[in-house]
């Protein structure tokens, strides 16, 4: 494919900042009869996340409280659309373009529902050319960044020289914050998402540092479809999993191994879903002790934020940029069970 520039992501976390702590002690004091309260602490504790931010306060009535659905999607994608603007004209600003240099939009959101989608929202918000090309995905979930990535260089391919695509994930994970849901794993999940957006420019030429794309890989495992699954009642959205679905970030590493042949990245961009995650993409590709601490440290200070996860990583790794040259591999999993990933070489 022909090669395609990532510029630095900007990444909008909302204002409310959630301990772990008072997480722990809002599900005590919605669940007190709960026959594994005792444990749930050491396991949510397990998932390393110290703090995320919400779009709007733990005891508000859209997550902890009891409003209906109906206001509680009204809200989630408010609030999506706002961080989802916040985070354009923030990387549109870094990078000295205007609204009018966009050639094309790429969005993901995947935690409300709203029609017109994120896309054609941002169009009007921002006061784009009436010509913008535009692609909005609603349920890829933490692969939604990666996914639009690959979107936005397939973009830049069939476009002009010259052209740039704007790709902006936004996901309000608090939605899926819901007290009707009592297993093990939905008390993990109350404690492992937070809310942000993210934004960044591809192009077929570099804005700056960055990484290159250079090949794309997708990879759906067979059977898995009930891995991880979205689903909304009166009482609002939820998020289910399986007891396999942990597992399913290894099942994959195979098919990618295979693909990548004897490569080797040295500047790997995984998706923080989870300590567990991160832990077997980095054993899988042979990776030293330090490789994926850009994973980790986003996990621990924002927890998994979905589809935006990956540009926070790769924000993080701008900051802390790597050798110029270096081979780069980014890779993400989403329901399905999906693995993305796109390959290419960092450039100073």
């Amino acid at each position: 494919m022909q090669p395609s520039y990532i510029s630095r992501p900007t990444v909008f976390l909302p204002r409310h900042e959630v301990s772990t702590d008072e997480i722990i002690s809002d599900i005590a004091a919605h669940h007190p009869n709960h026959p594994r309260l005792r444990a749930m602490r050491r396991i949510i504790e397990n998932t390393t996340v110290t703090s995320r931010r919400f779009t709007r306060p733990l005891d508000a009535d859209v997550i902890s409280g009891t409003a209906p659905l109906e206001t509680r999607v009204e809200a989630a994608f408010s609030d999506a659309m706002e961080m989802a603007e916040r985070a354009a004209r923030r990387t549109l600003d870094d990078h000295g373009l205007t609204p009018a240099d966009i050639d094309a939009v790429v969005t993901s959101h995947s935690t409300s529902w709203g029609v017109p989608q994120l896309d054609i929202q941002l169009i009007r918000a921002l006061g784009m050319k009436p010509t913008t090309r535009h692609q909005s995905h609603t349920a890829l979930a933490c692969a939604g960044g990666t996914q639009c990535l690959i979107r936005a260089a397939e973009a830049t391919a069939s476009l002009p020289r010259g052209a740039k695509v704007l790709v902006v994930v936004s996901e309000v994970i608090s939605s899926v914050y819901n007290h009707a849901d009592d297993s093990i794993e939905s008390m993990v999940y109350k404690a492992l998402f937070g809310d942000s957006a993210a934004a960044c420019i591809v192009s077929d030429a570099p804005l700056g540092p960055g990484l290159r794309i250079e090949e794309t890989w997708q990879y759906l495992l067979p059977n898995s479809i009930d891995r991880y699954t979205g689903r909304m009642d009166p009482t609002g959205l939820h998020f289910d999993s399986t007891k396999e679905a942990p597992k399913a970030a290894a099942e994959v590493m195979s098919p990618l191994l295979d693909w990548l042949g004897p490569w080797r990245p040295t500047v790997p961009v995984i998706h923080p879903g989870g300590p567990g995650i991160i832990d077997d993409v980095s054993e899988s590709l042979g990776l030293g002790p330090q490789a994926a601490k850009h994973s980790r440290n986003s996990l621990a200070e924002n927890g998994n934020l979905g589809g935006a996860a990956v540009l926070d990583v790769l924000r993080r790794t701008h900051d802390d940029p790597p050798v110029s040259g270096d081979g780069s591999l980014l890779l993400a999993f989403g329901p399905g069970f999906s693995g993305v990933a796109c390959r290419g070489t960092w450039l100073n």
